[in-house]
């Protein structure tokens, strides 16, 4: 009988397995974790912010009139159609405001609750360490993914309300239909979501380092404020190619009569590989960390 439950693998030792394996993977549920960090008062305030600035933008073109055609840029166009409001709401966030909203939801994910004391909590449920931090790195990428994505959507409302729908007008000249301008502005939106995970995997890495959220935030967005320092010294040369946020911007050449793709696929490779070092350093330090808040 001994050999027989050896052979059959049904001893005590295996059925413990057996119930120990399915209950881990039911632990911290995507669900779960999505529903917390939704509850937090930052998740509300930096959704709250991204969803009135548009309207904001919309009573200062109110206020202020016709922004003027002195200089090419999108602000002389802004008001010519929703889709190129969008376009300018996006580049005025793109350098800080997004940026403070990925690194905000990447980075408080872990060091928050290290900072109240409940991280050791989670990992004696039991929640595997892996499946922790897999687990918020999903979680806190698809709210920063739905930051990047609900500005430019409700600025084309806004845009739609204020200023009605129709082509986009070119900065430098032009008109680009509203169906193929729309096509355009996904790529975009696509492009400006890849650009900010390097921010997403550095404040993630720094989530998972310290205990405190401030720290981790600061942190990432303190990298782009220097990366952008050191792209504006132009003696650097080919170095600044190198840059996280030196192809930050390159959605722009979409909005060229056509559509000119080497500096995107350029930025995206930067920031892929970036990111993926990123968060494999943070996968490895959370594996070996010491946590005891």
């Amino acid at each position: 009988m001994g050999t027989r439950t050896r052979l059959n693998g049904d001893g005590p030792a295996t059925a413990a397995r057996r119930e120990t394996v399915p209950t881990v993977r039911r632990t911290l549920p995507l669900r779960v974790e999505a529903v917390r960090q939704l509850r937090r008062r930052r998740t509300l305030v930096a959704f709250a912010i991204l969803l009135v600035l548009p309207w904001v933008l919309v009573a200062a073109f109110q206020i202020g009139g016709d922004p003027g055609r002195e200089a090419p840029g999108l602000v002389t166009v802004a008001t010519a159609s929703a889709m190129n409001f969008a376009l300018f709401a996006l580049f005025v966030s793109a350098g800080f405001l997004l940026v403070v909203a990925v690194a905000l939801f990447c980075g408080d994910t872990v060091a928050a609750e290290a900072g109240w004391s409940s991280l050791r909590y989670l990992l004696a449920a039991p929640v595997p360490r892996a499946r922790l931090l897999r687990q918020k790195l999903v979680v806190a990428l698809g709210y920063a993914a739905l930051a990047v994505f609900s500005l430019p959507a409700m600025s084309l409302l806004a845009g739609t309300v204020a200023f009605g729908w129709g082509a986009v007008e070119l900065p430098t000249g032009g008109t680009v239909p509203a169906g193929t301008a729309l096509g355009r502005m996904a790529v975009i939106v696509g492009y400006a979501l890849v650009s900010q995970l390097v921010v997403a995997a550095l404040a993630f890495l720094l989530s998972v380092t310290t205990d405190s959220p401030l720290g981790a935030v600061g942190g990432a967005v303190g990298l782009v404020i220097v990366s952008n320092i050191l792209d504006a010294v132009t003696a650097l040369g080919g170095v600044r190619d190198f840059l996280p946020t030196h192809w930050s911007y390159s959605w722009m050449d979409a909005l060229q009569p056509q559509i000119q793709w080497t500096g995107m696929a350029k930025g995206t490779a930067i920031s892929v590989a970036y990111s993926v070092v990123l968060l494999a350093l943070a996968f490895r330090r959370f594996r070996g960390k010491d946590v005891v808040s």
